[in-house]
């Protein structure tokens, strides 16, 4: 069997890197591990929709929730694209939340971090319908959508606009994230932060503090366009020194975009991150132990 497997990966992994990769693992993705609701509105903005994927099968006791952020360098990203990132979630028992959030031009920050915080507070008051316990409520992002599940993590100001703190997050999970990137180098993404005026406190490693919920942190180790020694690596360093727990991975067979894509089913082999994702939220964050068992 496993002779047959490996030509069919390399030809997922050949299609990957053509014209549409996310159709591609989207139309490979399972409809049958999840219930979805869709474009459920947490704000009055077209932007402001979130969709919620209900597990088939769910975990015994209280049901985990992941609030997922997507990347896209603040300036384009749409939830839909994301379903193979809420069956993964789904499959391994937990509600998963995809959440739209609006983009440059639009607004520039911290505006579209006041929506991940608008799309929390809703998550919190609402999931319960859904299945989810609102006490088990984790954030999630990859690329700049780990940079806003940071953000709301360690910036206290921003769930104070929804009256609510970051004590309200078990934890949070970064996946190939900025934390670490002033002078901004990336052109596209200089507007949004007012280059070269960005604020310091842009910045997530400048608000670690004590406070901060437990951390789940990945990248790939040759990624290059996030630096993941400065970004995941600083951040991990400065929590650390703050005593917060924190767990870090690196891994060599994917790239910057290709982390997130091995969550989806025909790429789990080319990293463990799902794995990792379940130990963490089966732990309640590293509070308990925990391990995980994907299904295929």
């Amino acid at each position: 069997m496993r002779r047959f497997l490996n030509p069919l990966l390399l030809a997922v992994s050949t299609l990957l890197s053509a014209c549409s990769p996310v159709s591609l693992l989207n139309a490979l993705t399972s409809t049958d591990t999840y219930t979805k609701t869709r474009a459920i509105a947490y704000g009055s903005d077209p932007r402001q929709r979130l969709d919620i994927y209900t597990p088939t099968v769910k975990k015994a006791g209280p049901t985990p929730v992941v609030l997922f952020f997507y990347g896209g360098s603040w300036n384009s990203g749409e939830r839909k694209d994301y379903r193979f990132v809420g069956e993964a979630l789904a499959s391994q028992g937990y509600v998963a939340v995809i959440a739209d959030y609006r983009l440059y031009p639009q607004v520039r920050y911290p505006d579209f971090l006041k929506d991940g915080a608008y799309a929390f507070a809703w998550v919190r008051q609402h999931i319960n319908d859904y299945g989810g316990d609102p006490d088990h409520l984790f954030l999630m992002g990859h690329s700049a959508g780990a940079y806003n599940a940071a953000m709301l993590a360690l910036d206290p100001r921003l769930l104070a606009e929804v009256n609510l703190a970051p004590s309200a997050i078990r934890g949070w999970i970064g996946l190939a994230g900025p934390y670490d990137f002033l002078p901004i180098e990336n052109p596209d993404v200089r507007p949004v932060f007012f280059f070269p005026n960005s604020p310091p406190d842009s910045q997530p490693i400048n608000h670690v503090s004590g406070n901060t919920p437990p951390a789940l942190l990945m990248a790939a180790r040759d990624d290059d366009l996030v630096n993941p020694q400065r970004n995941t690596g600083g951040l991990a360093k400065r929590l650390r020194a703050v005593g917060v727990p924190v767990s870090e991975h690196y891994y060599d067979n994917v790239s910057h975009i290709s982390l997130v894509a091995a969550l989806s089913r025909p790429l789990r082999y080319k990293a463990p991150a799902l794995e990792e994702i379940a130990r963490f939220i089966d732990s309640d964050g590293g509070r308990t132990a925990a391990s995980a068992v994907i299904k295929p």
